[in-house]
């Protein structure tokens, strides 16, 4: 843009000079505007951001407490596990010491002695044997 020289005494007077201010004064007052619209949307943005990475902690507090509160009843239930693994292991040395009680009353007496299997304790739950029974399943068992 070039700026247009002119005299300072006939400016006034002078239509030319008259209507190039007119313009040079809309195109500012044009610029302003735009400048404030420009200032109004990163404001906007920046409180949406804000708003936002508000949200994102809320969540992620969320979450984390989750986990937390995941985590701690995983070591409860851990704690439990041993727990019932020990008796099962206590319980299996009983019955064996049981069993062999049996076979030694077997032997002596003469009589048969139905002794059971004794399974191992160590086995996960899909190991062991099980009776092949059909499941039954109602409508109703769905109903809350």
């Amino acid at each position: 843009m070039a700026s247009v020289q002119r005299p300072a005494s006939s400016s006034d007077s002078d239509p030319r000079y008259a209507n190039i201010d007119e313009r040079k004064r809309k195109r500012m007052l044009s610029n302003r505007e735009s400048a404030r619209r420009s200032r109004m949307r990163k404001q906007k943005q920046l409180e949406d951001l804000v708003n936002e990475v508000s949200a994102l902690q809320k969540d992620n507090s969320q979450l984390s407490e989750r986990i937390n509160v995941t985590t701690q009843r995983y070591i409860e239930m851990e704690s439990a596990n041993n727990v019932l693994r020990a008796q099962a292991m206590e319980l299996t040395e009983r019955l064996q010491s049981l069993n062999s009680v049996l076979h030694i009353v077997e032997e002596v007496s003469g009589y048969a002695v139905d002794i059971p299997e004794i399974l191992d304790p160590q086995l996960k739950p899909w190991q062991l044997p099980c009776l092949i029974q059909p499941i039954m399943a109602s409508a109703d068992m769905f109903e809350c």
